[in-house]
């Protein structure tokens, strides 16, 4: 049985996203960001939403530029301090260690110690309420060589990256292999045949 909890913002797992931006000064900063996730497959877009109160929301809407930096299991603890501090106070990438790289095709910087980096261009800023939604365009992936499977492609085992839980407010690892997407669902029985594009029809 299910039991109502109301209007919650509430979805699990939701990705841990470290936001990289310049400000007005130029100064390099970092944020966590959990209201995230890919948006469009051409152009390959991925969307935040920040609290319009942020350093980083500032500084995203005068460079137009971000990055997304996928942290691993062992950056934990950096990536909780980076959404508890705000730019505005602290230098983190100096308080943390870390080290800030510029971006090839954006004017933002990123994390070095990541194992995944985007380097995005902001197409689209939305006002919902509480936050402001924004949709970037992604103009470069960068991923850690021994993060990458023989085949050249991001190997998740490898990358382990983060995942938080909101209301509970956790975080977790990657999980275990369960299936390969658009096979295990073929072995799922259904009743007669359909063709090709009603079984796309989603």
């Amino acid at each position: 049985m299910l039991i109502s909890l109301g209007p919650q913002a509430f979805i699990a797992p939701a990705p841990v996203l470290l936001v990289g931006t310049y400000d007005a000064e130029g100064r390099p900063n970092v944020m966590t960001a959990a209201w995230g996730g890919l948006c469009c497959s051409q152009p390959p877009c991925l969307s935040i939403a920040l609290r319009r109160s942020t350093w980083t929301c500032r500084a995203l809407q005068q460079r137009k530029a971000f990055t997304v930096s996928i942290p691993g299991r062992q950056m934990v603890g950096h990536a909780d301090f980076a959404g508890l501090v705000s730019g505005r106070h602290e230098d983190k990438f100096r308080t943390l260690g870390l080290t800030p790289r510029t971006g090839e095709h954006v004017d933002a910087p990123y994390i070095e110690e990541c194992p995944v980096v985007l380097e995005l261009l902001l197409r689209h800023a939305l006002e919902l309420g509480s936050h402001v939604l924004f949709v970037g365009e992604i103009m470069d992936l960068k991923v850690r060589k021994d993060c990458l499977t023989p085949e050249g492609l991001p190997d998740p085992v490898r990358i382990d990256a983060l995942a938080f839980v909101p209301m509970v407010k956790e975080y977790y690892g990657m999980g275990e292999f369960l299936a390969r997407a658009s096979a295990v669902g073929k072995t799922m029985k259904h009743e007669g045949r359909y063709p090709r594009e009603v079984l796309k029809d989603e």
